[in-house]
């Protein structure tokens, strides 16, 4: 089987930089002021449009925003927001918002703003000891959050501290992918113990997806749909090569006590994905719990061994 899923012409990026003074003008302090190595990134970017600046005299008002306690405290005082938008074509990524990140994190740290990204959800660090923009590239530097939910509406058993009961009230979903001009993935249906596997299953595949797409954004520059197979090769850093299924769903349906539910099956009209549900290939036949445990163990043969149906694509 194979998914199809739009490539959008250009992508937008946004964070925010939230403070409670301002003395200074933003708009001229971007991009000069941005150091290096993202530096002449930020100003072909301004000279192209691809990158705005745009100053706020108001409090930035976060929506789904995962903050701290502190977090939340530093912005209640800020009384200005500038907002850094980085927009480009999918093969420009993803130098186009490290530019524009990078030019937050100057403006943060120039005026001890708070510095957001409304993507994720999540604050990023800008103190002076804190390290700046990384000169490459690596999605595990803040560029996913999870949205971690426990169905305590779904009937089950009680909460297994031990992981050992059929408990499958966790889903795990990505924040983030659709900044690349992917799906989003989820993970639904496992034990709530299983919290950390589920996450460090997910990062393992939206690393292997975003690898591969930006590779194909870049040589195929002019493309407007994206097909993958519907298996990936996972090559983890330690253990063994597995493989885990991607399977189109919504998340239009509401589940019982008004739970919201993903409902497993082909995206309906025009066949555009907007998720892709993760779990374990054809050919596995234990619990998802069983499989989430044996993707993070050093010994799990029956994964790598799990064969596809014929016909089906399996994407490297």
């Amino acid at each position: 089987m194979k998914l199809t899923f739009p490539l959008p012409r250009t992508l937008t990026s946004r964070f925010v930089v939230a403070m409670e003074h301002l003395t200074f003008d933003a708009d001229t302090f971007v991009p000069w002021r941005v150091g290096d190595p993202h530096r002449k990134a930020a100003i072909s970017a301004v000279r192209r449009g691809d990158l705005t600046v745009t100053h706020h005299p108001s409090p930035w008002r976060p929506t789904g925003a995962t903050l701290g306690d502190e977090e939340r405290r530093l912005l209640r005082r800020t009384k200005h927001h500038v907002v850094v938008s980085a927009t480009a074509p999918p093969h420009r990524l993803p130098a186009g918002v490290q530019a524009a990140r990078a030019a937050a994190r100057a403006l943060a740290r120039e005026c001890d703003g708070l510095l957001i990204d409304p993507m994720t959800g999540a604050a990023i660090l800008t103190c002076g000891r804190c390290p700046g923009e990384p000169a490459t590239f690596h999605l595990n530097d803040d560029w996913l959050a999870w949205d971690v939910q426990v169905h305590e509406a779904v009937p089950g058993p009680p909460w297994d501290p031990a992981g050992k009961g059929d408990c499958s009230c966790l889903r795990v979903t990505s924040r983030g992918l659709r900044r690349f001009g992917l799906p989003e993935i989820t993970l639904d249906g496992a034990a709530c113990a299983h919290n950390l596997c589920a996450t460090n299953l997910l990062r393992t595949v939206a690393h292997c997806l975003v690898t591969d797409h930006l590779a194909y954004v870049t040589t195929h520059p002019g493309a407007t749909r994206r097909t993958i197979g519907d298996f990936l090769h996972i090559q983890p850093d330690s253990g063994l090569p597995f493989r885990v299924r991607l399977t189109p769903y919504e998340a239009g349906a509401v589940g019982p006590g008004g739970v919201r539910r993903l409902k497993v099956g082909p995206a309906p009209g025009t066949g555009r994905i907007t998720c892709l549900k993760v779990g374990p290939p054809s050919g596995f036949t234990g619990s998802t719990n069983d499989w989430l445990c044996a993707t993070q163990g050093t010994s799990h043969a029956s994964l790598a061994d799990a064969h596809p149906p014929p016909g089906s694509a399996l994407a490297a």
